[in-house]
């Protein structure tokens, strides 16, 4: 398997209700149709308690394999859900790590 997690911010001027929501609801199903992905996880950002919110979403896609991720994105449907990004994120701090992930529990 081949994870990648991506570190998202919001769009300037976008509340982080308008964030979350569109992510989730508008994006996430276009983003579902990539062929070849396997698991797709939104984890959205909440304050700490000093109300501090390092980052406001970390995505979890997972392929079988690299190839499998870069045929994908290469895909119209991939194509379309990078470009969707632009309209909730700051595309200009996104941040792309291939992980591995371990469960403990």
């Amino acid at each position: 398997m081949f994870t990648l997690a991506l570190l998202l911010y919001r769009k300037p001027g976008t509340s982080t209700q308008e964030y979350q929501t569109y992510w989730h609801d508008v994006h996430g199903p276009i983003a579902a149709k990539i062929p070849g992905l396997k698991g797709y996880v939104q984890l959205h950002g909440q304050p700490d308690a000093e109300g501090n919110l390092p980052v406001d979403g970390i995505a979890q896609l997972t392929f079988d394999s690299e190839d499998a991720m870069k045929a994908g994105f290469g895909s119209p449907e991939g194509k379309a859900a990078l470009d969707d990004v632009a309209n909730f994120a700051d595309t200009s701090r996104l941040v792309s790590v291939p992980v591995n992930p371990r469960t403990i529990v």
